[in-house]
């Protein structure tokens, strides 16, 4: 049997080649197999019974147990089993991975082993790449749709690169779909569940003669929004998507393979509310009059509490007081009314691969062309008071990504078979066009300037008046006392106030920011078995990759270039802090009339050798011990963010720098050690890492803009001043800039089939994934940004130290009648982690267990079944982020994006 044909039986049945496996654990071949000389030609009958697991983690098909890699397979039946709808539900089945979204589902992020890129910037690339039969996904987001039936999902942890696709700094997701067959069949499946949800599947598989296969699968999924806002009467995170995927597979003989993939998925849904995180939620989230050396509150009043001064501002332009008081699991929203967060997604693509083995040499191409347009409109403050808004349609935060990708491989073997090498080539062309309307809301001006009467004296605040004064300004013109409050500036801090006061409904128009980035690579990654039972793998990569970038920007905020000409002259006096603050609340993210019509451009051009040596050793069939190394690389890029210009006191449009928006490139030198055990019955795996990444890139929202900022370490002491408000202290001299994040920690993965019908598993994973005890921002020693002092020492945001997930399945027969039951449940156990990338104090997450569980019944050859299922089954309340409120922050308000809560339904299936 060719390959080929081994990969299409393996496909036929996805229980044979990945049977309930829990992540990178399973069954390997027998000791009769496992000292064959070409270890990737795997006996077909060992994959039908179960006892291998088929994976392409090395570029080739090898049975699991023989890859020396920590890697993760999931067969599609415990994706099934699981609730895995889209690439979040993974975080089910695979202790290492945690897939969270925020205000877009667009901005999904991965995280392996605690490290990951927060996607909020679509200008900065994921740590942990996604492909989808073998083609690239350009960013983790872009896979939160509807997959559809699936043959397994491979996650491969560390550093990647030399074995194709696109480099990856902590690691990738190979999801591959079910492929067609050389069998007539067909299947169809319907629930109903909780919130009004209704899903339908179907497809159908035909064979076009001996050589031609066909196959077409659609998905079709609607459901409630979790969340009701209260003010617009709408449901708000709903579910109204579909996808269509229809595949070719031309197999003319035994040696060449041809598979052809179209699909087509769109989502036109509301997303993503939040709601206030409360003292329940973050107890030790204050605001304080005085904080330490540490920025660690001392105490204070309670986040939502009116002792908080911010909060009579917000119920004074007209929040509705529940809002601040209902739990914050609580999904009653409050939403400034008209608002809207209705978004549209399309993803579509082609793609072919060509598989064609000529003698001792295969050669393999993907290419591939995908397109992905998204917008979201937003109530972006999330409060009931308007202050920032995206308007729904094309510009509304809109990102397109028009993507081709090329890969080709050669893999064969050389000095009668002591050598199995494989060489390659990858190019990628991504055009991304970036569009935003992010416009200050009605309640802005009064609210900016409510913050300013707070700073003067809180006594003053009126949030009734424009500019949060009224009659209150006597107290400050000198009208009362006789006194002005600022001496002879006075009347210009009055003006500037009233000016601040007109910044209402005013900001961007159409912003648009594109970006051209092509990559080429040449990779080579070989096995050299050094005896009979030791291998030595050594793989290389080189990366080239270029970014031209441009933007053009619009705006009609006429009142931001008031505020410079009216306060400018203050900037050089003691009232600096004052007029400084008028400024950038009139000119908040540089949105600025200035700026309506300029366009800025740069271009950026980097290479980086990347590689990887294993040494693997097999004392016998069923052990292997291993030891790794392996440098990773992810590319810099742009801040697509125009607050990233400047700070706005400093702005000045004649003289703008887009290198300013540059952000350089992550890389990550990892080791590992590990060994697996396998059998037929049961095996497990062991793995220890330790991975140090300079240049991690970071991106934050610190209530105002995002800053995106490089992170490393250094080696001699700060002193604290890391640690501290002032962005000028706390450098480092360059020679003693070190890694900045350090990764380590054991994962733990095993598997028990102690009787034919019962499958159990547990992986557990330890991982401590932390910032350096000094640290600065770029490799040239700069400060650390005063917004990441807290940052030092600490675990990284959506890292928790342990997690742990199991699964039981037993499929028992009912009597003779050609029945069969189905129990299945999983669990994954997180610790505590914060969920913020800044690590304030508020954002913490309590450890909490997730259960699913699916009970049923199978009828005879699997003609039918009807299973009733539950996620979430204890319905855990947990966050997936919490972030600064935006322009509330100061006052240590925060929000929250919920996970989701439970949900149930009944499934019928039908098939022949």
């Amino acid at each position: 049997m060719s390959k080929f044909g081994l990969r299409h039986q393996c496909a036929r049945g996805a229980l044979a080649c990945a049977m309930a496996l829990t992540p990178a654990i399973a069954h390997a071949q027998d000791a009769g197999a496992a000292n064959t000389e070409e270890a990737d030609l795997i006996d077909a009958a060992d994959v039908d019974s179960g006892s291998v697991i088929i994976v392409r983690a090395q570029g080739r098909e090898q049975a699991l147990a023989d890859v020396p890699v920590a890697v993760s397979a999931v067969s599609g039946e415990l994706l099934e089993k699981s609730g895995v709808a889209d690439i979040r539900d993974l975080n089910q089945v695979a202790p290492s991975l945690l897939i969270s979204s925020t205000g877009n589902e667009a901005n999904g992020s991965a995280r392996i082993r605690g490290i990951g890129t927060v996607g909020d910037n679509p200008g900065l690339e994921s740590s942990v790449a996604v492909f989808v039969d073998g083609v690239y996904r350009s960013r983790s987001g872009n896979a939160m749709a509807e997959l559809g039936p699936l043959d397994r999902v491979e996650i491969l942890r560390g550093p990647q690169g030399t074995l194709g696709g696109r480099n990856s700094s902590a690691g990738l997701i190979n999801i591959y779909t079910a492929p067609p067959e050389f069998e007539f069949s067909g299947y169809g499946a319907f629930t109903y569940g909780n919130y009004d949800a209704i899903k339908v599947e179907a497809g159908i598989n035909a064979p076009l003669g001996d050589t031609v296969a066909a196959r077409i699968d659609g998905v079709y999924f609607e459901r409630d929004g979790f969340y009701n806002d209260v003010v617009n009467d709408v449901r708000i995170n709903d579910r109204d998507r579909y996808l269509v995927r229809g595949q070719l597979l031309f197999e003319p003989n035994s040696d060449l393979s041809i598979r052809l993939v179209g699909d087509y998925a769109k989502k036109e849904e509301a997303c993503c509310a939040a709601t206030f995180v409360q003292p329940s939620f973050a107890p030790l989230a204050r605001v304080s009059p005085g904080l330490d050396g540490f920025n660690r509150p001392n105490g204070g009043p309670a986040l939502t509490s009116t002792d908080n001064p911010i909060v009579p501002i917000l119920l004074g332009l007209g929040q509705d007081p529940r809002a601040l008081s209902q739990s914050t699991f609580d999904r009653d929203i409050y939403v400034t009314p008209g608002r809207s967060y209705d978004g549209e997604t399309e993803d579509w693509g082609l793609s072919g691969e060509v598989n064609w083995d000529f003698g001792n040499v295969t050669l393999t191409s993907i290419t591939g062309y995908r397109e992905y347009s998204n917008f979201q409109g937003s109530d972006t403050d999330y409060t009931q008071v308007d202050l920032l808004y995206r308007a729904p349609g094309p510009n509304a935060g809109s990102r397109e990504f028009k993507t081709f990708t090329q890969e080709f491989r050669l893999n064969g073997t050389a000095f009668n078979d002591t050598l199995d090498w494989l060489i390659g080539a990858y190019y990628a062309n991504e055009k991304l066009e970036t569009r935003d309307n992010l416009r200050f809301g009605n309640d802005y001006g009064t609210f900016a300037n409510c913050r300013i009467a707070l700073a003067i004296n809180p006594a003053l605040a009126n949030p009734s008046a424009d500019n949060c004064l009224g009659a209150n300004v006597a107290a400050i013109d000198g009208t009362l006392t006789g006194t002005p409050a600022f001496g002879a500036a006075t009347p210009l801090i009055i003006a500037g106030m009233n000016n601040l006061a007109q910044v209402r409904d005013i900001g961007g128009t159409g912003d648009r920011y594109n970006q051209k980035s092509e990559n080429f690579a040449l990779f080579t990654h070989n096995i050299v078995h050094v005896t009979d039972t030791v291998d030595l793998t050594l793989g290389l990569r080189y990366t080239n990759e270029t970014k031209d970038f441009n933007a053009a920007f619009s705006n009609d905020n006429v009142f931001c270039p008031q505020a410079r000409n009216l306060l400018n002259g203050l900037l050089t006096t003691p009232l600096a802090g004052l007029a400084g603050g008028l400024i950038s609340l009139s000119c908040q993210g540089n949105s600025t009339a200035e700026l309506d019509g300029v366009t800025v451009s740069d271009t950026r051009d980097e290479d980086e050798f990347t590689g990887t040596a294993i040494l693997s050793w097999k004392p016998d069939p069923d052990w292997m011990v291993y030891g790794s190394y392996s440098k990773g690389y992810k590319a810099g890029g742009f801040n697509l963010d125009r607050s990233a210009l400047a700070v706005p006191v400093a702005f000045n449009v004649n003289n703008l720098d887009p290198s300013a928006l540059q952000f350089d490139a992550e890389t990550v030198d990892a080791f590992e050690v590990g060994v697996k055990y396998s059998s037929r019955k049961w095996g497990f795996s062991v793995a220890a890492f330790r991975q140090e990444f300079e240049n991690f890139q970071l991106n934050t929202f610190n209530g105002s803009v995002f800053l995106v900022q490089n992170i490393n370490g250094c080696d001699t002491d700060l002193g604290g001043l890391d640690r501290d408000g002032d962005a000028t202290t706390g450098s480092c001299a360059t020679d003693n800039v070190a890694p900045g994040v350090i990764a380590q920690g054991v994962e733990f993965e095993t598997s028990l089939s102690p009787i034919r019908d019962l499958t159990m598993t547990v992986g557990l994973t330890y991982s401590d994934t932390s910032y350096e005890d000094n640290l600065v921002g770029r490799d040239n020693g700069s400060p650390l940004d005063p917004a990441l002092r807290l940052l030092p020492g600490d675990n990284l945001s959506n890292a928790p130290e342990v997690t742990a997930t199991a699964s039981l399945s037993w499929t028992p027969p009912i009597g003779n009648s050609g029945l069969s039951g189905l129990f299945f449940v999983n669990a994954r156990t997180t610790g505590d982690y914060n969920t913020g990338s800044d690590l304030l104090y508020g954002k913490e997450q309590d450890g909490y267990t997730l259960v699913n569980g699916r009970i049923g019944i199978t009828g005879p050859d699997d003609r039918w079944g009807v299973e009733v299922w539950a996620n979430n089954l204890f319905d855990i309340d947990y966050s997936q982020v919490a972030f600064n409120t935006p322009f509330v922050a100061p006052q240590q308000t925060y929000s929250a994006f919920l996970a989701e809560p439970r949900t149930y339904g009944v499934t019928v299936r039908a098939g022949f």
